[in-house]
């Protein structure tokens, strides 16, 4: 039987195939934007031609599918989602709207001219009704069902689809939110319903209610997806385990997923630090010592740039997430991206400045050179420098338009008084220098310095870029996975089954009710018992991680720690407060183990087993790297104003121990490899591509 995860992008569908003897086949497909399970059914059946099947014949085969999906990330942003009602706590109507005085997140608090934000709903639709809940649990005011009736027949009469039930101090006792939603939905069944303690059940308000919201606006149509591919994919006969890819590094089947539709975000850039962190992990035990604990994961797609900040092997995970310009504080794995991909479109400023990004070609109409498209973008720019190959993209099956791409990327050039070439370069340059600075940013926000990591590049386009971004922040090593064009894809394979809780409960460290504790995780195990049990998961095979976010008393932000494995008691605290301080200092450089801490939210990790992936090595057969060679290129190198014959290689011929002196380049059916000039490149035992500067 065989495995699948599959990432459907802005530009691209990736699809993975995990063979039982280890071997991984890669397929990409355009996404479709308009119906992406278009996208996915022709990636997969990419995949079963390969295999000389019919696509009911392959699917029957297929035991797993693991599925991320940037699809409500792009609803998000691009504020394609449902009209969304929200019935509040009479008072409370405008406590998404006023987000804690915060005016912008990217600009100056002092610039008079940025537009107020602009909520995912408008105040007119913004209703509240009587009920009163207290910080303790107890209900103070029973719901007025006649004025929450009401309400919610002004919001269906508006054309509202969605409607978020956000309460006062819901995370303690959720009693009158569920009495909500079912009076919503016995009035209108048709209408996606979310109550924020679901969604979030932590404290701090502002943060729960627009979690809550913005489910509720990308809930219909992630809800729609993911049936409509279910259905779909049940007539073409599969019977395997469809799994969803979930923003925190978890996978959970579908029925679990669509009631809590914000857990799908950045689904798919969320799995690439995995598959970083997995082929780190490989290299080391082909070297025999650990090198690579300390990680660069990026990710270079046709509309993005993610970048991961690996230390010591751990994918960070954040509660203080915005996507776009709406606070999302579900925890994520933590991948600020940037928009700066292949399909990133170039521009000139106000001020004659030649800009790259964020705006993106997409996958429709996409770059000049699919031949729709008329905006010079990065991938242009590659083409023009001679290091995308024109009759091999994508394996040949998109052959792309050189004098297209020429004409766009020269009308750009026009105004900078630049020909065509220059302006490619600078393109490449400049597009090279965002992301540079996206990387140098994250580094020194967490108070690392770049030169210390290892660079795992992923994406179609990271490859191209990979060895310029070494070269400008002077890392040292980079590695390219064999599956770097899938890097997400792969990196699914590594995810466990699970789903997270958390149970708000501030108490300062010598204030604490062991028993209440005890209570609290109690509760969540017993909610993970029954989530799992409804996906068939007995109780025998969970594996349960419990942690704590403490503060010191004053502070704002908390940091995560790890529980004892026994339940919390007077003896085991003392352990638990010096891990907090360690942990602290291991943050911030610093500590105050005089000061008194607070614990605030209880979190359980529930997972159930996985089988590991266990990649196939493949034999050595051709040790002349020469009998890989597949002609090659006229390339344009930064600070050479002439062409250079570029060797070109095949990356399936390549083998273990194969070695190349830059420039060169290394071509693949689902991306390419620019070895720069003053780099090698090295093959190891799993045909990872290892480049290093000479």
């Amino acid at each position: 039987m065989k495995q699948l995860t599959i990432d459907v992008g802005g530009t691209f569908t990736d699809c993975l195939v995990l063979e039982e003897s280890g071997q991984l086949q890669r397929f990409k497909a355009s996404t479709t934007p308009e119906d992406p399970t278009k996208g996915f059914f022709e990636a997969v059946g990419k995949a079963a031609a390969h295999y000389r099947q019919t696509l009911r014949q392959f699917l029957v085969d297929v035991e797993q599918i693991v599925h991320g999906t940037t699809l409500g990330t792009n609803i998000l942003i691009t504020g394609r989602g449902a009209k969304v009602g929200m019935i509040t706590t009479r008072g409370f109507r405008d406590v998404v709207e006023m987000r804690r005085g915060i005016r912008n997140l990217h600009g100056s608090m002092f610039d008079m001219f940025i537009e107020p934000y602009k909520p995912l709903v408008p105040r007119n639709l913004c209703l509240g009704v009587e009920e009163r809940t207290l910080y303790t649990g107890k209900v103070l005011t029973p719901l007025a069902e006649d004025e929450l009736r009401a309400a919610t027949r002004k919001l269906i009469d508006t054309g509202c689809t969605a409607i978020a039930i956000c309460f006062l101090h819901s995370y303690a006792n959720g009693e009158n939110e569920l009495k909500a939603k079912q009076i919503v939905q016995s009035m209108a069944p048709e209408v996606y319903v979310t109550t924020s303690h679901e969604i979030l059940p932590v404290w701090r308000e502002f943060e729960r209610f627009s979690t809550a919201v913005v489910s509720a606006y990308i809930g219909p149509a992630i809800t729609s997806y993911a049936r409509r591919l279910q259905a779909s994919l049940g007539e073409h006969g599969c019977r395997g385990r469809l799994l969803m890819m979930l923003a925190n590094g978890l996978v959970q089947v579908v029925d679990e997923c669509v009631d809590r539709a914000v857990y799908l975000l950045n689904s798919g850039p969320a799995a690439a630090p995995s598959a970083a962190t997995y082929v780190g992990g490989l290299h080391d035990k082909m070297v025999g010592h650990r090198i690579h604990h300390n990680l660069l994961s990026v990710d270079m797609g046709g509309t993005s740039f993610d970048v991961c900040v690996i230390k010591d092997r751990g994918i960070p995970t954040t509660t203080d997430s915005w996507v776009g310009e709406h606070r999302v504080a579900i925890k994520m794995v933590d991948v600020p991206s940037v928009g700066a991909g292949g399909g990133s479109i170039a521009w000139v400023d106000s001020l004659g400045l030649l800009r790259v990004g964020p705006q993106s070609a997409g996958a429709d109409p996409g770059p000049a050179a699919y031949g729709k498209g008329e905006d010079a973008t990065v991938t242009d720019a590659d083409l023009v420098l001679g290091y995308i190959p024109a009759d091999y993209f994508l394996g040949g099956d998109i052959k792309l338009d050189m004098d297209r791409s020429r004409q766009a990327v020269d009308r750009v050039g026009a105004s900078l008084n630049m020909d065509v070439n220059q302006t490619a370069q600078a393109m490449f340059t400049t597009i090279n220098t965002v992301m540079a600075n996206l990387i140098t940013e994250v580094c020194t926000n967490k108070g690392h310095d770049v030169r210390d990591f290892t660079l795992i590049a992923g994406g179609g386009a990271g490859g191209i870029h990979a060895a310029a971004l070494a070269r400008h922040l002077s890392i040292p090593m980079v590695i390219l996975p064999r599956v770097a064009a899938l890097m997400s894809a792969f990196g699914m394979f590594a995810m466990d089954l699970g789903l997270e809780y958390a149970r708000s409960c501030a108490r300062r460290q010598n204030q604490l009710d062991f028993a209440e504790i005890a209570g609290l995780y109690a509760d969540m195990r017993r909610q993970a018992r029954g989530d799992f049990a409804r996906i068939g998961v007995p109780e025998s095979q969970l594996s349960f991680q419990s942690t704590v976010e403490m503060r010191y008393v004053g502070q704002f932000h908390e940091v995560e720690v790890d529980l004892p494995a026994e339940a919390l008691n007077g003896e085991n605290l003392q352990t638990l407060l010096a891990n907090f301080h360690a942990m602290y200092e291991k943050m911030y450089t610093y500590s105050m183990p005089w000061r008194a801490a607070e614990l605030l939210t209880f979190r359980l990790k529930a997972t159930a087993p996985h089988r590991p992936v266990e990649m196939a090595m493949p034999a050595r057969t051709n040790p002349n790297v020469e009998m890989a060679r597949r002609g090659s290129r006229q390339c344009l190198f930064e600070g050479s104003a002439t062409r250079v014959e570029t060797p070109v290689y095949d990356w399936d011929l390549m083998e273990h121990g194969h070695e190349i002196i830059g420039p060169a380049l290394i071509d693949d059916r689902t991306t390419t490899v620019l070895v720069a000039p003053g780099f090698i490149c090295e093959v190891d035992a799993y045909r990872n591509l290892v480049m290093r500067v000479r």
